[in-house]
């Protein structure tokens, strides 16, 4: 997947994104599934993540996982949704900061939580996925 802005147009009007045949997006809470090779031109405001920015359910295995499977949901959902997973990711975050010794993990969760709060649930969800290593390193790998 490859992203580009077209030079014709200005900045903030158009994003162009390539895909190869097999590559995953969410639009605003729809899950695609690129069966050939596709160009997509997003031409308005829209919430949408691709590749390994998105998290399947099955693989929030971790406390990490589900914080940011949480925010995921909140930043591609419904608006009439977000407040639920808004909530869900706060609790979650919570409880994986009272779970956690580890300070650092601790003020990270709380920053994406700021994040979170303050509408931004890009950073949110990128301040959570440094999360992963830490839960990987520490927690035993999840039973097949």
């Amino acid at each position: 997947m490859t992203a580009a802005l077209p030079d014709d147009r200005p900045r903030a009007s158009r994003l162009v994104l390539e895909f190869r045949a097999g590559d995953k997006m969410l639009v605003n809470g729809a899950a695609l599934q690129f069966r050939t090779r596709a160009s997509v031109v997003l031409s308005n405001r829209v919430r949408f993540l691709f590749g390994k920015q998105i998290l399947a359910p099955e693989d929030a295995s971790t406390p990490a996982r589900r914080v940011y499977f949480a925010v995921q949901a909140a930043y591609v959902c419904e608006d009439s949704e977000r407040p639920r997973y808004l909530e869900m990711a706060s609790t979650l975050a919570a409880e994986y900061a009272e779970a956690t010794t580890s300070a650092i993990a601790r003020r990270m969760l709380e920053q994406a939580i700021i994040d979170l709060e303050a509408g931004n649930c890009w950073e949110a969800m990128r301040r959570i996925r440094e999360l992963f290593a830490h839960d990987d390193a520490v927690l035993p790998p999840p039973q097949a």
